[in-house]
């Protein structure tokens, strides 16, 4: 059988070898060193952009933000800004996020202890995915028994083997 040409897929086994590498004739989203993309366009992704203009964007906004924080009126004024809000948001808005941000948490928290049941229900023990161990009947030798299935210990073994040297 003939060499097929590799196929990208996420199933596709890496090989390290020139002669698989240089194989194929698809586009490797991938590939880091032709800079050509699924559209066959070279140049940056649209994520890499997006990227590069948010992190400089908001390097922009917090020195123009501390600017006006920190720098005293008159110096504001002989730059030529005249308009600006009051220093009492300069406080404020940080203060706003920062409880925003605690109460999002305390109300995450919140919703995922009512979605938990009580320590005294059997939905703690048991659920829909819950699996009883099978039990495989071999007669070949012990060093050849097969692996068990994956499945649950139930209740009872667990308190078996922590309170068995307590009675």
């Amino acid at each position: 059988m003939a060499d097929l040409p590799p196929v990208n897929s996420p199933r596709r086994v890496l090989s390290l070898s020139r002669k698989r590498r240089d194989a194929g004739s698809f586009l490797d989203v991938e590939d880091k060193t032709s800079g050509i993309g699924l559209s066959g366009q070279r140049g940056p992704k649209p994520a890499e952009v997006y990227g590069f203009v948010g992190s400089i964007t908001t390097v922009v906004a917090t020195v123009i933000f501390f600017i006006w924080a920190y720098f005293p009126d008159q110096w504001l004024h002989s730059i030529g800004i005249f308009y600006y809000p009051s220093r009492y948001w300069a406080i404020a808005l940080p203060t706003y996020c920062m409880v925003v941000i605690v109460l999002t948490l305390a109300f995450y928290i919140g919703l995922n202890f009512m979605a938990t049941p009580p320590p005294t229900s059997f939905n703690v023990i048991y659920d829909e995915h819950s699996r009883e161990p099978e039990m495989l009947t071999t007669l070949a030798g012990e060093d050849d028994r097969p692996i068990e299935p994956i499945s649950d210990i139930g209740i009872h073994q667990i308190n078996e083997f922590i309170f068995k040297d307590s009675k």
